[in-house]
């Protein structure tokens, strides 16, 4: 059966719920908004996606790529989500639904007052959005916002406005509107969102929680270099810790496993969340926990190969290294995503063979053209028999680092003479310990009947 395409599986009118289990099985595309392409599983020219369910129950990984995303050529839009809790698995694919039509629609109006207004008007309605979501803990706002255009006299910081803006309205309607949602029980559930807009040679990345986002490029003998886009948002990191303390929420260990921070309720020992954001969980969001997502911006170079967004599934038994080196050796870009995760579950069997393996969601999104004639292992110099010899030392390895004080508001990548060096050790990233989502589930009865106080949280 190949791919389905069907005015009765519109995206953009949200009909796809009944080709929920059918798509799990094989490709298929519908139509979104303003003629999108969206895909659920499978590959194109640019995108390789794949699944694997684990083995902890129903799988509550899900993803999403639109291709001509807002109607407009070269323009994408990928994501992966990582549910978790009783409702995780509906919780991640409502999120997958609806964060590409927000965004699409948030963009689009953005972009239209962009038009009829001067440059100094889209500043100041892009800074009240950005400072309504973000104050008071933004510090490095501005940081993001400083004036820079390229050689061929294109405004990127406008570009990079209009998506910033965007992804912050559009996470924030959607955490609403799930917590409006009678059908799906997200006050003790939830999920992470690692997503990201490209737009010719420009990226914007909106992370929530613990899934990543790594980067393919090239050294000067053309080696690969990862390059992780995002930070792990995890209570181990200072500045989550203190905004979740600020808001009466708990942060600390338990003995058993003493390296995991995770996020508690004031009074109650649950549910012992490992992510300090997230879409739903609702019974957190008074105490902390943020739906609002880093904003990271890099404009690609002829040096840089593609992207890889995956759920900590992939995260948790392979380096940044291990990864772009298996997606490189892929002899077929549509087999890309499939590849990876086979050495995922291989990883899982031979490095933790008494664990339940997590679920898997992997998005490649790759920035050029094949190239004739050869294959990704051709260029890349390797094989698939030489991962076996890889190295998963981490310290061996190269990535650009970013500091703890820009874990606020995203940093901007559009710097040339950024550091390459190891990831310092409060990202939360590789090396650690696996661990469960989260460990125990409050047991509120008609806690949606319930009136909930105002949030006393201010997302940073």
């Amino acid at each position: 059966m190949g791919a389905c395409c069907s005015k009765e599986g519109d995206y953009g009118d949200r009909q796809i719920a009944s080709y929920e289990q059918e798509y799990e099985q094989d490709d298929h595309v519908f139509e979104g908004d303003y003629g999108a392409t969206i895909r659920l599983l499978g590959s194109s020219t640019f995108i390789s996606m794949a699944t694997a369910q684990g083995k902890k129950g129903i799988n509550q990984d899900a993803m999403t790529v639109w291709e001509d995303f807002t109607g407009e050529r070269d323009v994408f839009f990928c994501g992966v989500f990582d549910g978790h809790g009783p409702s995780g698995h509906k919780v991640a694919r409502n999120v997958r639904d609806n964060l590409p039509i927000e965004l699409s629609a948030a963009h689009k109006h953005l972009k239209t007052k962009h038009r009829s207004s001067s440059t100094s008007d889209l500043d100041a309605l892009c800074d009240d959005e950005d400072d309504a979501l973000l104050h008071p803990y933004s510090t490095n706002t501005k940081a993001n916002n400083d004036s820079h255009r390229d050689e061929d006299g294109s405004d990127s910081n406008q570009v990079l406005k209009l998506w910033k803006s965007g992804l912050l309205r559009s996470f924030r309607d959607v955490d609403k509107d799930l917590s409006r949602d009678p059908s799906i029980e997200s006050y003790c559930s939830g999920t992470t969102a690692v997503t990201v807009v490209k737009q010719g040679d420009h990226l914007i990345i909106g992370n929530l929680g613990d899934s990543r986002a790594v980067m393919c490029t090239r050294g000067e003998k053309g080696q690969v270099i990862p390059v992780q886009l995002t930070v792990d948002l995890k209570p181990s990191l200072p500045r989550e810790a203190e905004r979740v303390r600020r808001c009466s929420g708990r942060v600390f260990s338990l003995e058993e496993e003493s390296h995991v921070l995770r996020l508690w309720l004031p009074d109650e020992d649950s549910p012992g969340l490992a992510m300090t954001r997230a879409f739903g969980d609702f019974c957190l969001k008074d105490y902390g926990l943020s739906s609002t997502p880093q904003i990271f911006y890099r404009k690609l170079t002829e040096q840089d190969d593609f992207i890889v967004l995956a759920t900590d599934g992939v995260w948790d038994v392979l380096t940044n290294f291990e990864v772009v080196k298996i997606v490189s050796a892929a002899r077929k870009r549509s087999h890309a995503a499939k590849f990876l995760a086979a050495h995922a579950i291989r990883a899982w069997r031979s490095r933790f063979p008494s664990a339940r393996a997590d679920d898997i969601a992997v998005v490649c999104l790759f920035f050029k053209l094949p190239p004739t004639g050869k294959t990704m292992s051709d260029v890349s110099h390797i094989t698939p028999d030489s991962l076996s010899h890889l190295n998963s030392s981490v310290s061996q390895h190269t990535y650009r680092s970013i500091s703890s004080s820009d874990v606020d508001d995203g940093y901007d990548f559009r710097e040339s003479n950024i550091r390459f060096q190891d990831i310092p050790e409060d990202w939360g990233g590789e090396g650690e310990s696996l661990v469960d989502t989260s460990l125990n589930y409050p047991r509120y009865t008609n806690s949606r009947n319930k009136g909930r106080p105002a949030s006393k949280s201010a997302d940073i």
